[in-house]
């Protein structure tokens, strides 16, 4: 899949399911719980103990299709280069790494950089990234995506973090690409309720849905 098609993939969902587990198993249980749920893009970040592998396994399972697998939390170049190594599509950083975008573009794979300010966001763009995280997202709030996009009406951005069932709509709205949720799919995962991680991903894929109508 080209990196436009990643972004696309992501676009057309509106939800990256961000993974946060105490470990591996904990993490496939909850991505696929998402799957399940409707999110079209799973991040699996770098916290996670053995991350690599939860990717590598997660790209071996959906290489036909199914979810787009992603790494977050990658901080460097040489963790971006593990992360695509394993098989991730796209590499999600709370912050820009210039070297790690670099990287991610010689081997075709899409980037996502945070940034908190509009000089982040566009030096995020200037370094050649496919998307840029808007983080801390419960710092920033939904005003935020509006102003920048007045300027910047070509920046695609993703708010992680304070994105909750009841401001999904007001994010979709100011103009947000996709918004990443994980705080409140993994507290249900936390009591080992995947079903509940499930219907909580549907109602986000529903919601961004109706506010997108």
């Amino acid at each position: 899949m080209q990196r436009s098609e990643v972004v696309a993939a992501i676009a057309a969902s509106g939800l990256i399911a961000v993974v946060r587990a105490t470990g591996a198993d904990e993490a496939l249980r909850v991505a696929e719980a998402c799957r399940v749920g409707g999110a079209a893009a799973i991040e699996i970040t770098f916290t996670v103990p053995g991350a690599a592998q939860v990717i590598e396994r997660l790209a071996s399972e959906y290489r036909d299709g199914g979810i787009v697998v992603g790494a977050g939390t990658v901080l460097d170049p040489e963790t971006a280069r593990i992360a695509i190594l394993a098989g991730a599509q796209y590499v999600v950083s709370p912050c820009l790494n210039p070297d790690a975008v670099r990287l991610c573009n010689r081997y075709g794979v899409a980037s996502m950089p945070g940034a908190m300010t509009v000089r982040e966001v566009l030096e995020c763009l200037e370094s050649g990234a496919d998307a840029v995280k808007a983080f801390p997202g419960e710092v920033l709030g939904p005003a935020f995506i509006k102003a920048v996009r007045g300027p910047l009406p070509q920046a695609k951005l993703v708010p992680t973090g304070g994105v909750s069932i009841e401001n999904v709509g007001e994010w979709i709205r100011a103009g947000s690409l996709a918004v990443g949720v994980g705080g409140n799919l993994m507290a249900c995962a936390k009591t080992g309720d995947f079903a509940a991680v499930t219907e909580m991903t549907r109602r986000f894929v529903e919601a961004i849905a109706d506010a997108r109508r």
